[in-house]
């Protein structure tokens, strides 16, 4: 059973069982997808009933972010633990490299995720980078012939929300893999373009404010954190 957070269901899993069950999610038949809402994201939902259904769709849906922790304590629903969508890619990968397990990486900015596929096969020696697109295309068609035609067993979608949500559930038969994962920016952080916070930032649930003050014109976005809180408070309130 789901945690409902403002109308989005989350998985209330550990990262290990996360990890548990996006591998037999690659081990079993047809195509599935996973996302890692956070409050953003949940705000997204809440105004877009497409993205919403596509967050919902998803066999896997993680918690990205202490945010979305707290506002299913302040419901009294609590969650386990975060889960970010980054160490579960992470973890995903060292499993997958076990098994000589092939992924595509689609996203982030032309040579992004080609120098990404570079980094993560020294990482994980035995995965195989299967290919590589940047997220600048129009038709949708060319992208998913070419995954197919590469044989992954998985991708990394990572176009942004609600877009990427949306580009998987219209798409991931298509391509032929068993598993998508949402996965937003990390793409530059495997390329190593972008940083992530260090580990003091993120222990204490403060990767947004580290983001923040590395990047200021993401202020428009980082406001939907205290809305979402707001949304937290009404709905309890509500209950």
């Amino acid at each position: 059973m789901r945690i409902d957070v403002l109308g989005v269901g989350f998985d209330n899993v550990t990262m290990e069982e996360a990890i548990d069950r996006g591998m037999e999610l690659l081990h079993s038949q047809g195509c599935h997808y996973v996302v890692t809402p956070n409050p953003e994201i949940v705000e997204v939902c809440r105004e877009n009933p497409a993205a919403c259904r596509a967050v919902n769709g998803a066999d896997l849906v993680l918690p990205d972010g202490v945010g979305v922790i707290k506002g299913a304590r302040m419901l009294g629903t609590p969650l386990k633990e975060k889960t970010p969508g980054i160490e579960f890619a992470a973890g995903l990968m060292e499993r997958m490299a076990r098994e000589g397990m092939s992924l595509y990486l689609l996203g982030a900015k032309p040579g992004v995720a080609k120098m990404a596929g570079e980094k993560l096969a020294q990482a994980h020696p035995g995965l195989r980078i299967a290919g590589t697109h940047d997220g600048y295309f129009h038709e949708d068609a060319p992208v998913v012939e070419e995954i197919r035609q590469s044989g992954a067993d998985a991708v990394f979608v990572c176009l942004g929300a609600p877009k990427q949500e949306l580009w998987m559930e219209k798409n991931g038969p298509a391509t032929g893999a068993r598993l998508l994962c949402g996965l937003g920016g990390s793409l530059d952080i495997f390329s190593g373009t972008t940083e992530r916070a260090p580990k003091f930032w993120s222990d204490h649930g403060l990767e947004w404010l580290y983001r923040l003050c590395r990047e200021p014109r993401r202020i428009g976005r980082m406001m939907k954190l205290p809305l979402f809180l707001v949304h937290v408070k009404q709905e309890k309130r509500r209950r």
